[in-house]
């Protein structure tokens, strides 16, 4: 039963944990876990491409030593052959022994020299594939990197929409009942042109009303009056009127002459 309650109480910090925790920071952290990955992995693959080199220099070292070895070993073979060949048994024994233990030596070299080269040969290898898996684990970093970039751009235009929604939603509710609509109030200017049109025309139909009309008619012939009077004065009347009257004088003229 505790343990059903553990696993629960987990479950249940995970999810919280999940629901607080910024996309953002989440995704850095991943980009440094893999550039941590990818340090360490740089970091083993030199210490083995190190060793491989470190076992180039001991081979060489190897070598020369079994290569001295074997020429004293030779050279006392030959220093006991030449003290066999003048009787100095005494000179024999010293260079027979110094020969057999330039022997001994020089199969101990030798035998180093096949170790540190089976050495060499998977220090290689392992080599090769310390610098296959960091360009590997280097391109992974890549579109990992790549990635970062997309879901960034995709995290910044869910912010976006989130403020915009955020902003729908706060206009949405300031704007309430109380608050006229612009419907409400296109339907009150339309009301008021109604009702002003329907008192004009219940005006017309009135006495005052027809006495209105009637003072108006009156005002625009003392109008038309006084502009006769205008152009009487400015010379402008008789013009207008002679006009019409030299049309007929022109028209005879015309048919006496035609005749």
């Amino acid at each position: 039963m505790l343990r059903k309650w553990w696993e629960y109480i987990k479950a249940w910090f995970k999810s919280t944990s999940d629901a607080k925790m910024d996309p953002e920071i989440e995704i850095q952290m991943a980009i440094d876990q893999a550039n941590k990955r990818n340090q360490d992995l740089r970091n083993q693959a030199a210490n083995i491409v190190a060793h491989r080199t470190q076992l180039e220099a001991k081979i060489e070292k190897a070598a020369d030593q079994v290569g001295e070895t074997r020429e004293m070993a030779k050279q006392a073979i030959i220093k006991a052959e030449e003290a066999k060949a003048a009787g100095d048994t005494a000179a024999v024994t010293k260079w027979t022994n110094i020969a057999q233990g330039q022997a001994s030596k020089l199969q101990a070299a030798e035998n180093n020299l096949t170790s540190l080269t089976s050495q060499y040969e998977t220090s290689i290898k392992q080599a090769d594939e310390a610098k296959a898996a960091v360009q590997a684990n280097a391109l992974k970093l890549q579109e990992l990197s790549a990635k970062q970039m997309e879901l960034l751009g995709a995290l910044e235009q869910a912010k976006m929409q989130e403020s915009v929604n955020a902003a729908v939603e706060s206009m949405s509710s300031t704007m309430d009942d109380s608050m006229p609509s612009l419907e409400d109030v296109e339907n009150k200017i339309q009301k008021r042109q109604a009702q002003a049109m329907a008192k004009a025309e219940i005006f017309d139909a009135t006495p005052e009303g027809g006495e209105a009309e009637l003072r108006q008619a009156m005002n625009e012939a003392q109008a038309d009056a006084k502009l006769e009077e205008l152009k009487a004065e400015l010379g402008l009347s008789d013009v207008v009127e002679a006009a019409p009257e030299a049309a007929p004088e022109a028209e005879g003229e015309s048919t006496g002459t035609a005749n």
